[in-house]
């Protein structure tokens, strides 16, 4: 319940609910430096400099106080509103959670010079608090290896540490986070000065800056610190990343409104002061002063209201006012200052609204094609005849041969497919009216239903609750793969949150020796039947590589790749919305360099390259 499940997600979230314990320390002043390590017998550990949780008699409960905070719910010192003015995490339940999805765990705690430690097993203390000696440190050492019987794997995955652990550095400057893995001995440290700042130019490394360093600015109203940190480039998409107390609120919520308002109001009253408008009642649009516009914005609540479907809406009304007041009072500042800033960022503007103008036309008329009926819908698209949209798949397939093969292997009901011809635009270089004039791409708008853009998308009229990339297994097929999840990604995004967009896992090989043949989805698979043919005797073993969606029959296609009994396909999520945004400039920006460096440092791990 309040880790989420007992898959990869809800085993990470045990190590973050440890460390926000620590975060809540330096929230509170009393810590810089937390050092996360992944011992070789798969346990973790989070080790702080803080305070030391306290081990004296609990008034209440007539046990140690750290006892009750490892073994109680809701038991930790952010719900004594005297502990700490804000708090990092959502529920408040922390360790306790984490120590009874644990086969063991043992806390080490260093305070008023002497060392304290206790024992559990899954949640259970099996020690009493134990004074083992004298130190002149202070700290909280929590060390813990995931039960086994409750998680689908204890297998740590650094790379998801690792940006949880930047984020964290970002957004609390000063602070010294260290990520150890004793299985490699690899070891990262994290710490920002500039906080927030750096992380904007950070998310920026791929894309060109007209405005040189970010635009950086904080201050307190009624008792709520607020950073935030924003920057112009040439790109063409938006990307604003919110946090309150240090938790992405990606549904976004009052601060981001506030956010919006302002930036848009003073960029509109710049120009007009400035003459910077070639007609009077000229006004930017909140699109047009977004377009290549990367921002942080991070603020400390004491009592946040959290909604939405995932819990990280924020609600409290009276922000919006205070991060509008301090938004516009802050640019507005910088803009007065840097002229020659002010004016780049507003010609920025004015040809983002030139370009939405232009894309009028192109967004009309996908929108008249979108409202037809079925019959009108796109001439390449063998729509199926359910009419249930939850029960509706839609295959996008590289390809006529591919197209033709898929057509005739799938089940009419309920799947369709869509053919594109070779490869999409790559949205990241284009502004919108090139996007909407790409044939392509209208077409799958128009077969999607949903409409396009940011007041008229409507996932109410989605048509097809699994859209299935089906791509050949070559470097053509992930190249187009790529360019269409970048244009669901940035112009789509609610269909990858809802968990809409899929990617087909057609199969490498075909292994066959006589009638008797089997379908390998990587080498392991095929070596594993080659040798298996060979125990059995089979003296003529024939291994076909599939390069191309065409070469399968259809019957072969829809057994292997379209049969929802047999079939494999990867859900297309995002668990880290700022990780995934520097990936996709960085892939598909203007760029080279970040690009070049990928493949150099990634090339060893290519598992099938066409040559």
């Amino acid at each position: 319940m309040y880790i989420g499940d007992t898959g990869k997600r809800g085993l990470h979230h045990l190590v973050f609910e440890v460390i926000d314990n620590s975060i809540d320390e330096a929230l509170a002043g009393f810590c810089n430096k937390i050092v996360v390590t992944i011992h070789k017998d798969n346990s973790i550990s989070v080790l702080d400099n803080g305070r030391g949780i306290p081990v004296d008699i609990h008034k209440e409960e007539k046990i140690p106080a750290l006892e009750v905070v490892m073994t109680i719910l809701h038991a930790g010192g952010k719900f004594d509103k005297g502990s700490y003015k804000v708090s990092g995490g959502l529920h408040g339940v922390g360790v306790s959670v984490v120590n009874a999805l644990s086969e063991w765990l043992t806390a080490e705690i260093y305070r008023d010079n002497k060392i304290y430690t206790q024992s559990y097993k899954r949640g259970i203390a099996t020690t009493k608090v134990i004074e083992k000696g004298k130190i002149r440190k202070r700290g909280t050492l929590i060390r813990f290896l995931a039960d086994e019987e409750i998680f689908k794997t204890i297998q740590w995955e650094y790379d998801i540490l690792e940006h949880r652990m930047r984020e964290l550095a970002f957004l609390n400057k000063n602070l010294e986070v260290i990520l150890r893995d004793e299985r490699d001995n690899n070891e990262q440290r994290f710490y920002y000065k500039g906080g927030v700042a750096e992380f904007v130019k950070y998310l920026d490394e791929s894309r060109q800056s007209i405005i040189g360093k970010p635009i950086y600015f904080e201050k307190e109203i009624e008792s709520v610190p607020m950073e935030v940190a924003l920057q112009y480039n040439i790109s063409y998409s938006d990307n604003i990343f919110t946090f309150v107390n240090n938790i992405n609120t990606v549904e976004g919520g009052s601060h981001l409104v506030g956010f919006k308002t302002a930036v848009t109001r003073t960029l509109n009253n710049y120009a007009q002061k400035n003459k910077l408008f070639k007609k009077d009642n000229f006004t930017l649009s909140g699109e047009d002063v977004r377009e290549g516009l990367t921002a942080v914005l991070s603020i400390k609540v004491a009592e946040p209201q959290f909604e939405g479907q995932t819990k990280t809406k924020l609600g409290n009304s009276e922000i919006k006012g205070y991060v509008d007041s301090f938004v516009t009072e802050g640019l507005s500042e910088f803009l007065e200052q840097h002229p020659a800033e002010g004016k780049k960022i507003i010609e920025k503007c004015l040809n983002a609204a030139r370009s939405r103008d232009a894309a009028r036309k192109a967004r009309e008329l996908t929108r008249r094609k979108s409202a037809l009926d079925v019959g009108n819908l796109p001439g390449k698209l063998s729509d199926c005849s359910t009419k249930d949209p939850s029960l509706c798949e839609l295959y996008i397939v590289e390809g006529d041969s591919a197209g033709g093969s898929a057509k005739q292997g799938r089940d009419r009901k309920y799947q369709a497919i869509l053919p594109i011809r070779g490869k999409i635009l790559n949205v990241e270089k284009a502004r919108i009216d090139k996007v909407l004039t790409n044939n392509e791409i209208r077409t799958i708008i128009t077969a999607t239903g949903t409409g396009f853009g940011e007041d008229e998308f409507n996932i109410e009229k989605l048509r097809y609750n699994k859209i299935i990339i089906m791509t050949d297994a070559d470097v053509d097929g992930s190249h187009i793969m790529t360019l269409l999840l970048t244009f669901f990604y940035r112009y789509m995004p609610t269909l990858i949150e809802e968990g809409h967009v899929y990617i087909a896992q057609p199969p490498l090989y075909r292994v066959y020796s006589g009638k008797k043949s089997f379908y390998a989805y990587d080498e392991d698979e095929r070596d594993i039947l080659v040798k298996r043919f060979e125990k059995e005797g089979r003296q003529k073993i024939d291994v076909q590589r599939y390069k191309g969606l065409g070469e399968m029959n259809p019957d072969q296609l829809w057994s292997t790749t379209m049969n929802p009994e047999t079939r494999t396909l990867i859900k297309i999520g995002v668990e880290d919305a700022s990780h995934a945004d520097k990936t996709f400039s960085m892939l598909m920006g203007e760029d080279v360099e970040p690009r070049r460096n990928f493949i150099q440092k990634n090339a060893k791990y290519v598992r099938n390259l066409d040559i």
